[in-house]
């Protein structure tokens, strides 16, 4: 918890001079058409400080239906959880760390960053200290793998390599499309300004770049948001510092390890995962709350500026538009969740700290996800009814739909598609194709099929009792 404490220390000025900054936020505390809901507070037992720090963080949904997080401290000792958590708000704490404290945490301490369910259905994660070769609160960090009832295996422990050319503090990871897992980590490596690396689901770690490798490091340093890998297979992120102003860079990375900058003068220090959106682009934020969209090519487009600080990114909704968190400002001070259309029309949906001792949750510092149900789901730092935190929903009115995981694949591949309430389905195609055969799971939250012979890209379609449901985006078939 260390180094977290030591980056919200940074931070907290900005919190400090939230009411000048606050002055172009809406007092709107939620749109006539919205309804925000506090669905947990955690008291410490069960975890605190969910989503530990800037640029990464936030909830997943499971094959089982509901979602699944991290917290940075609390639990048996300490040190962070891992919890599942359904939509109605019922949590179960699967993990925590630091089971060994005796031995420094072999295990991790303060998970950081989003868990990624693979196609195995174990999820996946990073913790930013702890580890063999670092301490409770040290250098070092974990990737780990986790079942869904609990059970933990270590894969990996950052700063095992002489000098630490592995890299330290390891942000969340995504499952390519060729299965193994890439992340980042912000500090060490050869140059000290953190790495590209990939993983396999077993543990095998190799180091794809490291940062500040040109003169004045206007190859970027230190990332904090996960990668996101493009429809054209490879991989772009952002880097806090670095580049030609020391505001900030965005990278691509091929799946091979070859890096190219593509915006080297961000300006305001991205620090939030990308996004990329239905139309092809890439979207983001930067922490002084710049909202940009690039081309995979790299021509950047401002789209708008929120107040105040908004390290997470963003999350495309069903209805096309963008929803994202401000980690202070708003109209009491602790943050907001604003929505910002594709032509950059921005608007304040919820301002938190409007309840008294900010039990309606303090510091989203992490993003929103949208569950299949439509409604958007995210976590606040602290805040709550006993000060640690909080897991909360927002509906804006939007209906349910179906997600692939993964978003894309062969034909034959095995394919989950996440959904709510799917019992009685009778029908899944592939952009018109019917699928042959599927099985719905006990929770009736998710399909398990194969694409089929003859499909192409295009969107899922699940036809069930109550009607037909779509994806969320469309799934490619890979050659």
């Amino acid at each position: 918890m260390k180094r977290i404490v030591n980056e919200l220390s940074k931070l907290n000025w900005g919190r400090r001079v939230y009411a000048v900054f606050a002055l172009c936020a809406t007092t709107a505390i939620a749109l006539p058409a919205q309804t925000f809901t506090t669905l947990f507070s955690f008291d410490g037992t069960d975890g605190a400080y969910p989503q530990d720090s800037v640029g990464v963080g936030g909830l997943v949904q499971g094959t089982s239906g509901d979602l699944y997080g991290t917290t940075a401290g609390g639990g048996a000792y300490g040190y962070g959880t891992v919890f599942e958590i359904s939509t109605g708000g019922k949590l179960t704490t699967l993990y925590s760390f630091c089971s060994s404290p005796q031995t420094s945490c072999p295990d991790g301490s303060a998970p950081y960053g989003t868990l990624v369910q693979a196609t195995n259905g174990d999820f996946y994660g990073t913790t930013a200290e702890g580890g063999v070769a670092g301490g409770p609160d040290g250098t070092g960090g974990t990737v780990f793998r986790i079942t869904a009832d609990g059970k933990l295996t270590t894969l990996y422990d950052f700063c095992s390599q002489a000098n630490c050319t592995d890299g330290s503090y390891p942000n969340g990871l995504v499952q390519a499309t060729n299965g193994d897992l890439y992340g980042t980590t912000n500090q060490s490596g050869a140059y000290g300004a953190g790495t590209v690396f990939k993983i396999t689901p077993a543990g095998a770690l190799t180091t794809l770049y490291t940062f500040c490798s040109q003169t004045n490091c206007t190859d970027g340093a230190t990332p904090f948001g996960n990668l996101v890998q493009a429809a054209n297979g490879d991989f772009y992120g952002t880097t806090f510092g670095g580049g030609v102003d020391d505001g900030g860079t965005i990278f691509k990375i091929t799946p091979a390890g070859t890096l190219t900058t593509l915006v080297t003068a961000v300006g305001g220090y991205p620090s939030g995962t990308l996004l990329q959106a239905t139309n092809g682009d890439l979207y983001g934020t930067t922490s002084r709350g710049t909202i940009f969209k690039m081309t995979p090519g790299g021509t950047l487009t401002t789209l708008g500026t929120v107040c105040c600080y908004s390290y997470a990114g963003l999350v495309q909704a069903t209805n096309v538009n963008f929803y994202g968190t401000t980690y202070a400002g708003g109209a009491y001070g602790g943050g907001s969740i604003f929505e910002i259309t594709p032509a950059g029309t921005l608007a304040t949906l919820y301002n938190f700290c409007f309840q008294t001792n900010c039990t309606d949750g303090d510091w989203p510092l992490a993003g929103l996800m949208q569950d299949t149900n439509g409604s958007l789901y995210g976590t606040t730092f602290e805040g709550g009814a006993y000060g640690l935190g909080t897991v909360f929903s927002l509906s804006v009115g939007l209906g349910p739909f179906v997600e692939t995981q993964t978003t894309s694949g062969k034909v034959g591949r095995v394919v989950e598609i996440l959904g709510t309430d799917l019992t009685g389905t009778t029908s899944v195609t592939f952009n018109g194709t019917p699928v042959t055969s599927f099985t719905v799971n006990s929770s009736a939250s998710a399909i398990s099929t194969t694409v089929p012979v003859g499909a192409t890209t295009g969107l899922v379609m699940v036809t069930t009792p109550t009607g037909m449901l779509k994806s969320n985006v469309p799934f490619r078939v890979l050659p």
